[in-house]
Formats: C-alpha cells, sequence, structure tokens
C-alpha cells in the first residue's frame, strides 16, 4: 500500500494559512471576490439586522397614523367620535376635513356622498349647516341649487325627511330659475323610495310641469323636461305597482298617456327615452296577479280599472315612441296571453261559440299570413297553424284566450270544470283564406254567405282585421271584402286593415328598417279603401319575421279584451 505523505504544519504556518495578510486581502478584494464568513459571524449579522428592524418598527408605531384604511371601522369609528372643541363645519372625513367660505362645489359634493354612503349624520347635518346658513346662492357660481338637490336625496336615502323637506324648499324658492330637470326627477325617486307620494306629485307639478302653450316643444329645455317628466311617471307606476296600490299606478299610467303625443311632437326618439317599460310590465303583471287571487285590494273602489292592469301599460306605450324591444313584447304577450285552448271549428253558424266574451276576428286571401300574424301577437309557436299550402284554414277557428284553466279538458271530454273565465278573456277567430285556396267554388260559396251572416249579426265582434299582402297591395278579393265590410259591418266594430311581410320589402331587414311598404302599394290602398266606403280605417305595417306593428296590433286586441 502507498500512503500519501502528509504535511506538518508548525503554528507559524498555519496562522498564516488561517489568516491572510492583508496584502492578500487587499489582492482579493481588488479581484472581486467576496470572503466566505463563519457560521457565528453569519448569526451575528443576522442579529445586528433583526434589532435594526425591530427598532424602526417601534419608532413608526409611536407616529400618528393619519393615513386609515377605508374600510378600517375601527379607525373610522374612533375618527368619528366629536373631539373637544370640534367646530360647526368640521367633517369626519379624512378627505375634506372640513367646510369654510373656500370650500369648492366638488368639496362639498364629496361630503355629501361620503355621509350618504356611510350614513353620517353628523357630517349630512353639517353640510346641511354650511349650505342654508353659512354660504348664500352665489355660492359656486350659483351651484348652491344643485347641491341642496343632491343634500336632499342623500337625506331621504337617510330617512331624514325634515332636513330634506328644508333642503327642497330653499331650493325652490331661492333657486328656481336654475333648477334642472335631472335633479328634480332624482328627488322625485328619493321621496318615492320613502313612501311620500303626495309631495312627489306636488314636486312633479311644480317643478316638471308640462311645457307652456305656445312655446316649441323641440326646444332642447323642453325635450330635457318632457323627458324626465315621462322618466319620473314611469317610477311613479312601476313603484306602485310592485307594493300593490293599482290606483295609483294607472294614474301614472294615464298621465303617460297624456304625455306620449307631446313626446312624439318634440322629437324624442325611444333611444332618448330609454323608458323601463318591462319593469312596469312587470309590476302590473304582479300587480294583477295578486288582484285576481284576492290578495290585492284597490285602495280606491270608486276608480273604474281596465280588466287587466297591463292594458293601462299598453296603452301609455303606444303613445311614445316604439321600440320595439323583444324582452319587452315578450313580457306583454306572456302577461296578456296566459292561457290559449283551440275551441272549436265553425262551418256554420249553428256551430259557433256561445257569444260570452268579444271576439278579435282576422280575415284576407289565402297565404297572406294570417296564422303567422296571430302566433306574433300571441307570442306563441303553433297556435294558429301554419302552412305554406294555400287554404289550409277551411273553416272558423275559435281559440279561447284566457279561459278557466282545464277549458281543454271540457272541451275534448266533457269533463265538468268549476271555475270562472277572467276577466280580460276574448277570442281570437281564424276566418279561412279566400283567392289562392284550392277548393271547390261552392265551397268559396258558402265561406262567403256564411262569413256576411257572421259579420252582420255576431254581436261580440269588436275588431275586424283585414290582412293586406304588403308586396302587392289589395287584389280582386280584397276589394270584395271592403266592400262587404263597407255594406254590412256594424259601427260598433273597429275595422283594421293590416299589411303584412313587410319585411320581404327591404333587402337583409335589420333592426333599424324592419319592413316598408312602396308608395304605390300604399296609394292603391288608399284608394281601393275610398271606393269601397272604409277610408277612415287605419293601416298598421307589420312582420311575422321581424315583429313588427305587434304594439299597435295589441293596442286594437285590447278592445277585444275589454268587451
Amino acid at each position: 500500500c502507498r500512503f500519501k505523505p502528509v504535511l506538518r504544519m508548525t503554528s507559524d504556518t498555519t496562522t498564516s494559512a488561517s489568516s491572510p495578510s492583508s496584502s492578500d486581502q487587499q489582492s482579493n478584494q481588488s479581484s472581486g471576490t467576496k470572503m466566505k464568513l463563519s457560521r457565528s459571524e453569519r448569526k451575528a449579522r443576522e442579529r445586528n439586522k433583526k434589532a435594526k428592524r425591530k427598532k424602526s418598527k417601534k419608532k413608526k408605531s409611536q407616529r400618528p397614523n393619519t393615513n386609515h384604511r377605508r374600510h378600517n371601522f375601527s379607525a373610522q369609528s374612533t375618527s368619528m367620535k366629536p373631539a373637544p372643541g370640534e367646530g360647526p363645519y368640521d367633517l369626519h372625513s379624512n378627505r375634506v376635513s372640513s367646510l369654510n367660505i373656500n370650500s369648492t362645489a366638488d368639496d362639498v359634493l364629496k361630503a355629501i356622498k361620503r355621509a350618504q354612503n356611510l350614513h353620517d349624520a353628523h357630517d349630512l347635518r353639517a353640510v346641511e349647516q354650511f349650505l342654508l346658513e353659512e354660504v348664500d346662492e352665489t355660492f359656486a357660481y350659483g351651484y348652491r341649487g344643485s347641491l341642496l338637490s343632491r343634500l336632499a336625496v342623500a337625506a331621504l336615502h337617510m330617512s331624514n325627511n325634515e332636513l330634506a323637506r328644508k333642503a327642497i324648499d330653499v331650493r325652490r324658492i331661492e333657486h328656481r330659475q336654475s333648477m334642472l330637470p335631472m335633479e328634480s326627477a332624482a328627488v322625485v325617486r328619493g321621496l318615492l323610495r320613502v313612501g311620500n307620494t303626495t309631495d312627489a306629485l306636488n314636486l312633479l307639478d311644480d317643478e316638471l310641469s308640462l311645457p307652456l302653450q305656445g312655446t316649441p316643444l323641440d326646444s332642447p329645455e323642453n325635450k330635457d323636461r318632457l323627458k324626465h317628466r315621462a322618466l319620473s311617471l314611469s317610477s311613479i307606476a312601476s313603484r306602485h305597482f310592485f307594493e300593490g296600490e293599482p290606483c295609483r299606478a294607472v294614474q301614472a299610467c294615464e298621465m303617460l298617456s297624456d304625455l306620449g303625443p307631446m313626446v312624439r311632437e318634440s322629437g324624442l326618439t325611444a333611444a332618448d327615452l330609454s323608458m323601463p317599460w318591462t319593469r312596469i310590465i312587470k309590476g302590473a303583471t304582479q300587480c294583477e296577479s295578486g288582484r285576481r287571487s284576492g290578495d290585492v285590494i284597490p285602495c280606491m273602489p270608486e276608480m273604474e280599472l281596465p280588466c287587466n292592469l297591463v292594458y293601462a301599460v299598453l296603452r301609455a306605450m303606444t303613445t311614445f315612441p316604439s321600440q320595439n324591444d323583444d324582452r319587452t313584447y315578450e313580457a306583454l304577450s306572456n302577461a296578456l296571453v296566459r292561457r290559449t285552448v283551440f275551441v272549436t271549428g265553425a262551418v256554420d253558424m249553428t256551430g259557433l261559440p256561445k257569444a260570452d266574451r268579444g271576439e278579435a276576428v282576422f280575415i284576407g286571401r289565402s297565404n297572406v299570413g294570417k296564422s303567422s300574424l296571430v302566433n306574433m301577437i300571441t307570442n306563441r309557436k303553433s297556435l294558429a297553424f301554419t302552412s305554406k299550402r294555400p287554404g289550409k284554414t277551411q273553416q272558423f277557428n275559435f281559440f279561447a284566450i284566457n279561459d278557466k284553466p282545464g277549458r281543454e279538458k271540457e272541451i275534448r271530454y266533457g269533463d265538468v270544470i268549476e271555475g270562472e273565465k277572467d276577466l280580460d278573456s276574448f277570442y281570437i277567430v281564424d276566418l279561412p283564406g279566400f283567392g289562392f285556396a284550392k277548393v271547390p267554388q261552392q265551397v268559396k260559396q258558402e265561406w262567403a254567405s256564411f262569413m256576411k251572416e257572421y259579420l252582420s249579426n255576431r254581436k261580440t265582434m269588436r275588431v275586424l282585421f283585414h290582412l293586406v299582402d304588403a308586396r302587392h297591395g289589395p287584389i280582386d278579393e280584397d276589394m270584395r271584402i271592403m266592400k262587404e265590410v263597407g255594406e254590412s259591418l256594424p259601427k260598433r266594430v273597429s275595422y283594421v286593415v293590416v299589411l303584412t311581410k313587410a319585411d320581404k320589402n327591404v333587402k337583409g331587414p335589420s333592426s333599424k328598417n324592419q319592413g316598408r311598404v312602396a308608395k304605390e302599394v300604399m296609394e292603391k290602398l288608399r284608394q281601393t279603401m275610398k271606393q269601397n266606403k272604409v277610408g277612415n280605417a287605419p293601416v298598421i305595417l307589420t312582420s311575422a319575421e321581424t315583429k313588427l306593428g305587434r304594439d299597435d296590433m295589441w293596442r286594437y286586441l285590447r278592445l277585444a279584451a275589454e268587451a
């Protein structure tokens, strides 16, 4: 075995090896290499660093902390305690600590918002005293009136009605000339939130009254006033519907109906208004459901309400610019057509159902789109059967709307079902199409004689929809129907001409252009109507594809429901 030689080192040699000379240290430092510390030296250095951190942390804790976090609730509770000697306009806010004559409108607005968000009654009182006692109407270049309206809204949010009334009165007296309709509408909503309907209506009549006669409705000031009056009335209607007070809500809808023509004349569009029709319809639907079940009792028994509260909303909707929104009309159709059932198909007068409700009749030549239109307005896919083959409908089809639950069992199986039909129940009658129907001539003559007798003698009929193709206008069969209507239709029945398939006249129909009718076709239609003594009848443009004309159709269907 070979052994490696062991080098024995003396003490001088060891010292020189373990502790390098200063020249070696300088050479190591100059070369950039770090010395490796021993374990004891590293521990000592860590202890020194820890002691320094602890000392600096102690110094920081002794300083007053003025930078509280927003949601540090313990710090907020201590800071909100009034300190001795606190001034009358000192606030609890760190951002705006006090209000004085040099404060800006933005400072006051920040203080109001903070007081409302945190329900700080002290700060709200301080802002009230500052605005009512410290400054006058010239504060912030006349912006004091807007700040008072914002203060009133915050006070109502905190149920401080006394403070809100003071702010509203001072604003009305000293800032009437500078009041903005948007601010008045916000105060109306605040009053409704606390259930103060009387003051809300008084403020509506005072600050959001109708424009004076003789003033142009299309001026910016009148447009803004009409817009916020309409939005305030919609807030009144929806809130009372949801609270189960139908009389107040119907009154608001009637006021909207009176306001609608002025809104149209001013040139405001549906996009400018953004009326919450869907919410109002949902509130009316909920209130009507409670009314049918007996849970909602009208507060004014002497007031005559519609058979369905949703019809009050519909009457107001038809006076305003139409949005033709799918969500709105889906809610409307579901509220007005809750149940549908096919009752019978009659081929003569003896087969007609009992005349115990109003009837809306659809007539027109074959393949004009009667069944598709009926399905569109009722929001059903197959209430009336549609077919590409002309003459599919070969009898007078009666569909009961909102009949008593289980009525189909009585019709199909002869069961006896207890209960009564709803107040807004009516019949939709789909008459067979003439013209292109592939049936014998004798059958067509029987249809014609049956139709003449039905139109003359059916006492419950309230509206007759005559469907005409918008692409071609009236043909010979349409002229014959108009002549029959002009000679034998009673005056109690409303006659309405409906132009169908309007989307076929537009290349690529869109939401902005859902359908149209050619000028020549419209002139031909008006001339034919005058020749047959029905020239004053209304004309509705519709399309089952783009859902055009739903609102106008329901305006006349309401006549059958209210019969």
